[in-house]
């Protein structure tokens, strides 16, 4: 079988913690055929980008790069992060581009190319990760790879009248052209994807799923949700109710429910909207007040980045507007916290709530809402409150769907969570932990690497 090689902005050595389903996903292909992981190392060169790093385990090769101060600066928390990131996830308004930022990250992607193609062989599978890679496939063609080069997008594709409002995006996006199997997390985000070639991209849609560029060239396309490791995870939330940190939450709670929502701390989660409809909640349904206490876990991501810092001041003053308006001295309705959580203990945090909030404003997937329904105890299952702007709302329709911006819309749901009769939440979770079982995290990498071997 031909090697494997994953290409991403982040790589996950084998001597540092796997922070997510993801990394053990990927690290398990590339055990399967041997194989390569290339990408950032995560270290910040004083001066220069370039420097290489390799390392051996068993039948991997890692292999990272270093990145100047300037380039991380403007390629990743720059055109990544402040241009790509806010446009592929609906926030025109919040896309600043600049060519500086954008020549960065030309530049780092052609420096991948370069140090990554005399590694590779004509026989290779090529992987590559998201939206800070979008350019490389292009690049490494014209420095004469030959082998399959496939690419998948973790986050939404907007609509091409979106995409077509960035500077330079039909040199950009033409990137994607060059592989030969684009993966998508949902239907929706191939349609638009189908519309943007159509339209602004000069190309055609010979069928669904398979494409020709303006320069004749054919490639395919397809939808391949993510998922999560739903076994390990089921196991790993039973065995977490023995934790310090699981116990003394149940304590703190003597009386009524939780509600929990985990999420990095940026402006596609909804967190604001969240925040404003638990309020409405508790104005609007007093006779569950004092019955749910809502914790909300937000690490900080980004924090140099002002609109970071401008959304994590915003749910400060939000939080203490909501407890200061509704707390007893006996209770609290809002619990903020920014701190990290070791994965094992989030996952008894969600067994041991009884509503899971997962409304962004817009994601590719949201893993959280599988997670929570993963960890969830079958005698005795909790509700899941999931955006429809999610990915994961397509496949868990035993989710109350709502949408965000509705804030009513949301504490009403909160409202029938708490009320739900136990055969009802059983009936809705048994349908969701069914799919999460056929289709979990390996069913996932092998259906997108099958696909792509077989184009």
């Amino acid at each position: 079988m031909s090697r494997l090689v994953v290409v991403s902005n982040r790589v996950a050595l084998p001597d540092q913690p796997m922070s997510g389903g993801l990394a053990v996903a990927l690290r398990a292909a590339l055990e399967e055929t041997g194989g390569l992981w290339f990408g950032w190392s995560g270290k910040i060169h004083p001066k220069e980008s370039g420097h290489v790093h390799e390392q051996q385990d068993g039948n991997i090769e890692y292999v990272t790069l270093d990145l100047s101060r300037q380039d991380h600066a403007d390629y990743y928390n720059g055109f990544a992060n402040r241009t790509l990131w806010p446009l592929l996830h609906f926030r025109v308004d919040l896309v600043d581009y600049s060519r500086e930022t954008y020549d960065a990250y030309r530049r780092v992607n052609a420096l991948f190319a370069d140090k990554l193609a005399p590694l590779l062989r004509d026989d290779d599978i090529v992987w590559i990760h998201d939206y800070h890679l979008i350019p490389l496939a292009r690049l490494l063609r014209e420095r004469g790879v030959r082998c399959k080069l496939g690419f998948f997008l973790h986050v939404p594709m907007p609509s091409s009248d979106l995409l077509a409002a960035l500077p330079h995006h039909a040199r950009l996006f033409e990137g994607l052209s060059s592989h030969d199997l684009i993966g998508f997390q949902t239907e929706r985000d191939l349609e638009r994807f189908q519309d943007y070639v159509r339209l602004f991209g000069r190309g055609r849609v010979i069928s669904d799923g398979v494409l020709e560029t303006s320069g004749g060239h054919r490639l395919h396309a397809g939808a391949f949700p993510i998922s999560i490791d739903t076994a390990r995870i089921a196991e790993q939330a039973a065995a977490a109710a023995d934790q310090s940190s699981v116990i003394k939450l149940a304590l703190s709670i003597p009386r009524g429910s939780l509600a929990i929502g985990v999420d990095r701390l940026d402006y596609s989660k909804g967190l604001p909207e969240r925040f404003k409809a638990f309020e409405c909640y508790l104005k609007q349904y007093p006779e569950q007040r004092d019955r749910l206490t809502f914790l909300q876990i937000a690490p900080v991501s980004r924090g140099g980045v002002p609109e970071y810092q401008a959304l994590r001041n915003e749910l400060e003053q939000l939080a203490g507007h909501i407890n200061g308006g509704y707390a007893h001295p006996d209770w609290t309705p809002m619990r903020y916290v920014n701190q990290n959580y070791p994965h094992s203990t989030l996952t008894g945090f969600y067994r041991l709530a009884q509503v899971g909030v997962v409304t962004p404003l817009r994601d590719g997937m949201n893993l959280v809402a599988k997670e929570f329904v993963a960890s969830q105890d079958e005698d005795n299952p909790g509700v899941l409150v999931l955006s429809s702007f999610a990915g994961a709302a397509r496949e868990l329709d035993g989710a109350l769907q709502v949408n965000p911006y509705d804030l009513d819309g949301v504490a009403a749901a909160l409202a029938q969570a708490i009320e739900m009769p136990l055969g009802e939440r059983q009936e809705r979770w048994e349908g969701m932990m069914k799919r999460l079982r056929e289709f979990d995290i390996t069913a996932w990498r092998r259906s997108y690497l099958e696909a792509l071997r077989a184009v």
